[in-house]
């Protein structure tokens, strides 16, 4: 029987990352106990600055190990499979310490220009460590994905994820801290140590999982073509990410702003903005953990189908993700319209976020369906296509989120309308590319 492991990989990540997303939901209601609505706003505005540098270090590496490894596995080929890991480490390792140095260096001018609040210049600081942790892990992590070796990377999300609610706790217990600013430098310095954790575990089991494979002593890798091979893949998918991380880091940023425009003070644009995007939102898009997971096994899975033109496989596998991701972003939204008030009590005991559950679910079906896509279109190499369209769809939710989040009517709900829009137009345009390549037909 054909090597095929799509379903039992998809099982095992959707289960795994369904007991860490609980365990990273749990570490959400903790944070919002520990850090209070304006805490939370102050957390989610540093959060897309730290994903930027992420993307710009490491982004993209993840999907392109995993391609690479899928294919070298597929053959056998465990030596030029080790040397790509090799080289990418050293190459994101350099990489990844020349950025680090910068954003420690500018800590200062980032938190009082670019996120306009004092209070993050430390929670900036302690996150430089946790860059160079995540870029090495996504090379060990790409390689298990590539190998369908899932189960490995996905016990460890669980166990990490785990470890930050202890490690959460102890450090504010055990200092007793209190205040806005200590509280979120607490939550990276718990996001900090649970990469640490990560990358240890990832590199023992590697280590581990490597000597079991016959690699040629005698081989002589061109470590220049296997890194290059590597960044073909990687650049436009780093670039993509730094470029729309970047414009929806821009976008985040200006919401406070556009709110102090609306006559909102500053400490309840921050409170509203943690009770909308941090807390609202993890509950609706929660459901997402399952389509990430399947996106996870798709990119090799379709890598492999591709390189092996077994195209008619391809378009009953991006069959089966598209229906999968509409029946549960129309679920999702229904459940979050019937009951928003008892979902906010039940998981973060408050009685105020209700109106904003219900709002944001409008979002689920099409942004379901949408983030599936993206994973297909990565899937079978059209990672300049998603450049594209990630570009003009990341302006346009700049745009959105400008206009919308400054009519005093509309406020925070401009969120979700930029996203429904934004959602749909990026469904749009990736949809074409799929369709006009022959790889699906919805008739």
């Amino acid at each position: 029987m054909k090597r095929d492991r799509f379903l039992k990989s998809s099982l095992i990540l959707i289960f795994s990352n369904l007991v860490t997303s609980i365990f990273a939901f749990i570490f959400s209601i903790l944070l919002s106990k520990y850090l209070g609505a304006e805490g939370m706003g102050l957390y989610d505005l540093i959060m897309p600055v730290y994903d930027l540098f992420i993307c710009l270090i490491c982004g993209g590496m993840v999907t392109a190990i995993s391609r690479v490894s899928a294919i070298y596995f597929s053959k056998d080929d465990f030596s030029n499979l080790d040397s790509s890991i090799s080289v990418s480490l050293l190459f994101d390792a350099i990489f990844s310490l020349i950025i680090i140095c910068f954003v420690f260096v500018n800590s200062k001018y980032i938190g009082m220009n670019i996120i306009d609040d004092i209070r993050s210049v430390h929670s900036i600081q302690v996150i430089c460590p946790a860059m160079f942790f995540i870029s090495l892990s996504c090379i060990f992590k790409g390689y298990f994905y590539g190998t369908s070796d899932v189960k490995i990377p996905a016990l460890i999300d669980v166990f990490e994820k785990f470890l930050r609610i202890i490690i959460i706790t102890s450090i504010v217990s055990i200092f007793a801290l209190k205040g806005v600013k200590n509280t979120v430098t607490a939550a990276y310095i718990t996001l900090t140590l649970g990469e640490l954790i990560s990358l240890v575990s990832l590199y023992s089991i590697y280590r581990i999982k490597k000597r079991k494979y016959k690699i040629q002593l005698n081989y002589e890798p061109d470590n220049i073509q296997l890194l290059f091979n590597i960044l073909v893949v990687s650049f436009p998918l780093c670039l993509n990410g730094f470029l729309s991380t970047g414009l929806s880091a821009v976008s985040a940023l200006i919401i406070p702003r556009r709110l102090l425009h609306c006559g909102i003070d500053y400490t309840l644009a921050l409170s509203m903005i943690g009770r909308f995007k941090a807390m609202a939102f993890s509950i609706v898009f929660f459901p997402t953990t399952i389509l990430n997971s399947i996106s996870i096994v798709l990119i090799p899975d379709l890598s492999e189908k591709l390189n092996s033109k077994d195209y008619f496989g391809m378009e009953n596998r991006i069959s089966q993700v598209l229906k999968v991701s509409i029946f549960l972003g129309i679920g999702t939204m229904i459940v979050c319209l019937l009951v928003p008030d008892y979902l906010g009590q039940l998981f973060y005991s408050r009685n105020d976020i209700g109106k904003y559950i219900k709002f944001a679910s409008l979002c689920a079906p099409v942004s379901f369906v949408s983030s599936s896509v993206f994973g297909i279109l990565n899937g079978i190499g059209k990672q300049n296509i998603l450049l594209r369209n990630s570009i003009i769809v990341s302006v346009e939710e700049l745009i959105l989120i400008y206009i919308l989040t400054g009519i005093s009517s509309i406020n925070i709900y401009g969120c979700a309308i930029s996203l429904i829009i934004t959602s749909l137009t990026s469904l749009i345009l990736n949809m074409h590319e799929l369709i006009k390549n022959n790889f699906y037909n919805p008739f």
